[in-house]
This record gives C-alpha cells, sequence and structure tokens, in this order.
C-alpha cells in the first residue's frame, strides 16, 4: 500500500497498462520528456522510450486523428488534450469519428483509444480554461465517459478504459492533481458502469462527481452532525455507462435525491440521472428531485467569483437542510 497523489496516480495507471501490452501508445502536448504540464506523466518518456510516448504539436485535431489512424491499425493509444475545453477545436473526432466507426464500418474496423483531459474548474485559469465539459461528451451514443475523483479510481478506471475496445473520454479533475489517497501494490482493474457509495445514509441520496465528491462527502458529515439528517453520497464516476441500478436502489432506500455538479445548470449530467429517476423510481420519491450546479454562466477569472459560481459544502448543506426541512426551494 502506497500513498499517491493523484496526479501521480495518472502515471501509474498509464504506465500499468503500457507495461501490461505493447500496443498502448501515448501521445500528447509537452507528455514526453517535460512529463505533462500538470506533471502527471512524469517518467513515462524515460521508461518507454520516444516511440511509445510521444510528443505532437500544438494541435489537438492532429493528436486525435493521429490516434484515431493508430487505432484503427491495432494500436491503443492513449491521447491527451491538455485542458477539456480543447475539445471543441477537435469535436469533429469526439463526436462524429471515434464514435461511429465501428458502426459505419459493420465492425470492421474498431476505435479502441483513451482521450484523457484535464477537467473542470477551481484552479483560477478562466473561462476559457476551465469548463467541466462531462457533459459534453456523455451525449454522444458510441463513447464511453468517466471522471475519476480518487487515486485508486485513476489507476483502475484508466485499466479499464485502455482495455475497453469502444473509445473512452476520461476526464481528470485539473483540481484534483495534489489531492493523495491510498492506493494498494499490484495490478490495478475497476470496471466501467459502475458507481460507487462511500457514505452509507438512510434520509437522502448525493450523487456527485469528480470535485464535487470530496465537498459532497464534507456535507454530509455536517448535515448529520448539525442537523440530523443522514445522507448515503455515491460517486457516479462513470457516465456512460451509467450505474442506474446503484442509484435507483439508493433513492428506493432513501426516498430523497440530490446531484451536484459543477458542469453549468442547463442540460448538466444530474438532469438526465433527475428524468431517469423520475421515469423509473417516481414512487420511490417523498420529495422534489434537486440539482446543485454551476449557474448557467460563463466561470469567472476572479477567484471569490469562481468559488462562488462552483458548488461547495456550505451551498450544499444550505440547500439539502433546507429541501429536508420542508422549506420552499
Amino acid at each position: 500500500m502506497a500513498e499517491l497523489t493523484y496526479r501521480d496516480a495518472v502515471a501509474r495507471g498509464i504506465a500499468q497498462e503500457m507495461e501490461r501490452d505493447n500496443n498502448v501508445v501515448f501521445l500528447g502536448e509537452d507528455v514526453a520528456k517535460a512529463g505533462g504540464v500538470f506533471k502527471s506523466t512524469v517518467g513515462l518518456y524515460e521508461k518507454f522510450g520516444p516511440l511509445r510516448v510521444r510528443d505532437t504539436p500544438i494541435s489537438e485535431q492532429a493528436i486525435l486523428g493521429a490516434a484515431m489512424g493508430a487505432a484503427m491499425t491495432g494500436l491503443r493509444p492513449i491521447a491527451e488534450i491538455m485542458f477539456a475545453d480543447f475539445a471543441a477545436v477537435c469535436f469533429d473526432y469526439i463526436a462524429n469519428e471515434f464514435p461511429k466507426l465501428r458502426y459505419m464500418t459493420n465492425g470492421q474496423l474498431g476505435c479502441p483509444l483513451v482521450v484523457r483531459t484535464g477537467n473542470g474548474g477551481g484552479a483560477r485559469f478562466g473561462a476559457q480554461h476551465s469548463q467541466s465539459i462531462e457533459n459534453w461528451t456523455m451525449m454522444i451514443p458510441g463513447l464511453k465517459v468517466v471522471a475519476p475523483s480518487s487515486p485508486l479510481d485513476v489507476i483502475g478506471l484508466m485499466a479499464a478504459a485502455v482495455r475497453d475496445d469502444n473509445p473512452v473520454i476520461f476526464h481528470e479533475h485539473k483540481s484534483l492533481y495534489a489531492v493523495k489517497g491510498e492506493v494498494p501494490d499490484g495490478e490495478i482493474l475497476d470496471t466501467l458502469g459502475t458507481a460507487r457509495i462511500l457514505r452509507p445514509g438512510k434520509d437522502a441520496t448525493i450523487l456527485a462527481l469528480a470535485l464535487m465528491v470530496p465537498r459532497a462527502l464534507a456535507a454530509a458529515e455536517t448535515l448529520a452532525a448539525e442537523h440530523g439528517i443522514d445522507c448515503e453520497v455515491i460517486d457516479v464516476r462513470s457516465l456512460v455507462p451509467l450505474d442506474t441500478n446503484t442509484i435507483l436502489n439508493s433513492v428506493a432506500r432513501t426516498g430523497h435525491l440530490f446531484t451536484v455538479e459543477e458542469n453549468p445548470r442547463l442540460c448538466g449530467w444530474g438532469a438526465e440521472i433527475a428524468s431517469i429517476v423520475a421515469d423509473e423510481a417516481f414512487w420511490d420519491l417523498d420529495g422534489p428531485i434537486v440539482r446543485i450546479t454551476t449557474p448557467h454562466i460563463p466561470l469567472p477569472a476572479a477567484d471569490h467569483l469562481e468559488d462562488l459560481a462552483l458548488p461547495n459544502a456550505p451551498r450544499i448543506v444550505e440547500k439539502i437542510s433546507r429541501v429536508m426541512n420542508g422549506s420552499v426551494r
């Protein structure tokens, strides 16, 4: 057992898969000798060499185009898009090329690749470098989408993503890179499409993703200590496939559902889950489904305004306590 940071877990997860399978290659801007702009790929170039760890030009379209070509010829590339926001520059590959190749060739060609993105806010990068785009990617049929919140999940879900025969978008949260967690020795392999109950509870279900997970856990402790509200906290982890069984079973036990989302409110991932729960578990609900989100605005550059925009533990506590005590939403 070792304590790793989230950023070190990224390097360990990639290295584990590159050691296991010589077909796994890694490419992106400054990922080789520099070890990545967030220092999350340090040591990979030295360990695996320039043929398998490649720096690219500053062209997101070139990165994903090269990755797709490599995948079509039998390799299993991991491509880095430094900031998730830049997925907009190469969205044709994400929306039109990767997810449709297998279908359009009747299975003659596949696209087994992973696209890593530095996702999310809280790190003072401003509106064009801080967006949470998981809702952009989960809407596209043919993609799988994950967003880990801990070092252990980074390694396990990276392994599952690399070994999957479908394109996977792997959202790493920039504000979690320094977070530490215990990681066991040896190979770590997780399963896509599985959520994780991090805190059992009986009064309400809180769903969270990535940076919102530790904030939801902190809020749940305050709600229990100061308001007598026992919340179950679920780390969604995988948006596509979505672990609806874990979510629906939890709602059946607690009767209340809250989502904590970093994405802007309109069309966020929680809206889809709210729709599913309303369709499939309406009679299990004892109150309204409530979403706690970032407002539908570009994320501010000023630190105090960014902090106001993103959901935090006090805001989560205030919202849940008001709803659970019967106050007007």
